[in-house]
């Protein structure tokens, strides 16, 4: 480069603990071209694909979404985590460790701007960046866990050690001595999941696992979550509205996710869409 050739690195491949040459999995060439300007301490770094940046939502879903120009690292990893599917979020890890802004455009529009990624206070002004679902999710919970200390480690420890990936977690205490846990799921790991379960339930102390499947995760993303009130109020009336139920809420400082029924999360994503930004 110093020479002024232009360097051409393949991306999406490395190697694994064995030495042995594989692929990165999704995004493998989004994280290929990050960790590549970060150890060349690059000003930026330019990822082509096949849309102009990062939009308030999936455009497959609301047709008037609105293009973000500015999101930070950590409104776009939540967004990544929670199904968008632009970039993926072991790129978006590296880009904030080593403050390298990500910069997404449209191959075929290579004057636009797109979307950067950086970190950025303006965005506090904002409600929210955008909104995310992500489908083929279930809902395990545990009934009638015995409220001591540990138990609940031993039902993720049992579901670590079998590979079972837990996101969302809700744990309700009744008026009883016992609690209930609930968790979210891959639907394609639900039948692996209860039978660890069921054929655990003395070592557990717990009463029975129930589920729900086809069920989707919507999650609205955004930094202004930190200082303003009402967002997630907002949320849950443009679900009413709909007449939506929510079948489990979580939320963190930045992000506030519902479980909704897999065939009306278009109709929730739509009408979150609208309230927040029409």
């Amino acid at each position: 480069m110093k020479n002024g050739y232009i360097v051409i690195i393949a991306g999406f491949q490395g190697i694994n603990e064995n030495g042995e040459i594989t692929t990165l999995g999704r995004g493998g060439s989004d994280t290929t071209a990050v960790a590549i300007a970060a150890s060349l301490k690059a000003d930026k770094c330019d990822i082509y694909t096949d849309v102009d940046g990062i939009f308030t939502t999936d455009p497959r879903i609301v047709k008037d979404v609105k293009k973000i120009d500015l999101i930070s690292y950590e409104e776009m990893l939540e967004l990544s985590s929670m199904g968008a599917k632009v970039l993926h979020n072991r790129c978006v890890e590296i880009g904030k460790k080593f403050d390298i802004p990500i910069v997404v455009k449209d191959t075929s529009l290579l004057e636009s701007e797109g979307t950067i990624v950086k970190n950025s206070s303006a965005l506090e002004n904002i409600e929210i960046s955008g909104i995310a679902k992500d489908d083929n999710i279930s809902r395990v919970t545990v009934m009638g866990l015995e409220n001591k200390i540990g138990k609940t480690y031993k039902v993720f420890d049992l579901l670590a050690k079998h590979q079972i990936n837990v996101d969302t977690i809700v744990q309700s205490f009744g008026e009883s001595i016992n609690k209930n846990l609930s968790f979210t799921i891959k639907t394609t790991d639900l039948s692996d999941t209860i039978k660890i379960l069921e054929d655990n339930l003395e070592y557990l102390s717990a009463r029975e696992v129930i589920h729900f499947d086809n069920l989707s995760k919507v999650s609205i993303v955004g930094i202004g979550m930190t200082n303003r009130t009402g967002i997630a109020s907002k949320m849950f009336e443009a679900l009413y509205e709909q007449n939506i139920n929510m079948h489990l809420i979580s939320t963190s400082e930045i992000k506030v996710t519902v479980l909704v029924n897999q065939n009306e999360a278009d109709n929730a994503v739509k009408a979150i869409h609208d309230k927040f930004f029409k």
